[in-house]
């Protein structure tokens, strides 16, 4: 396990993309490979009352639509209550060994205020509302389009229709293309 960095070419200005893999993996590639998916984006941390019951939930559903084109994309973030404080090292192995964690996890990263990285303010920007806490949910369709947010109290259980619905869609309209 490690932390692999790699620069990307995006929109004419170069990015950095830190993921957090088992082995090294190339960030456009991996980008390329999320295109046609539904994610779910959650700011996550690992010392917060719902650290234990959005990691299991959301390995749950990784487990089961993973394979149907749907990715859990986990942003760790320590702007909230401090909940954060491990290296990314610790940290992914905290969700891998705790939760067994099977989908893809950034580095430390901001996610509110004026230092939140771009991604999250695309996804502020979409729905107007940022997070203000730990585990917000930003459901994202296979266009990058931001369809719904949640916040923190609502568990992944509750929004697991709207995500289901999203893969289903998809499904249905590959199935229609054969």
């Amino acid at each position: 396990m490690g932390i692999h960095k790699r620069n990307i070419k995006s929109s004419g200005c170069e990015q950095n993309l830190i993921l957090l893999v088992g082995k090294p993996t190339c960030a456009a590639h991996f980008l390329i490979s999320l295109i046609l998916q539904v994610s779910l984006v959650v700011n996550v941390a690992s010392e917060c009352g719902y650290t234990d019951s959005h990691y299991k939930a959301l390995q749950q559903l990784q487990r089961d639509l993973g394979p149907y084109h749907f990715n859990v994309l986990a942003f760790p973030c320590n702007q909230f209550g401090q909940q954060e404080p491990d290296t990314n090292k610790e940290i992914e192995s905290f969700a891998r060994k705790t939760y067994g964690a099977s989908f893809p996890m950034f580095s430390k990263i901001a996610v509110s205020g004026a230092g939140a990285i771009p991604a999250f303010k695309y996804l502020i920007d979409s729905t107007g509302e940022e997070p203000t806490w730990n585990f917000w949910k930003y459901l994202v369709d296979p266009n990058g389009k931001v369809v719904k947010a949640w916040d923190s109290t609502v568990s992944v259980e509750e929004i697991r229709p709207y995500v289901t619905e999203l893969v289903r869609k998809i499904i249905l309209k590959k199935k229609d293309e054969l």
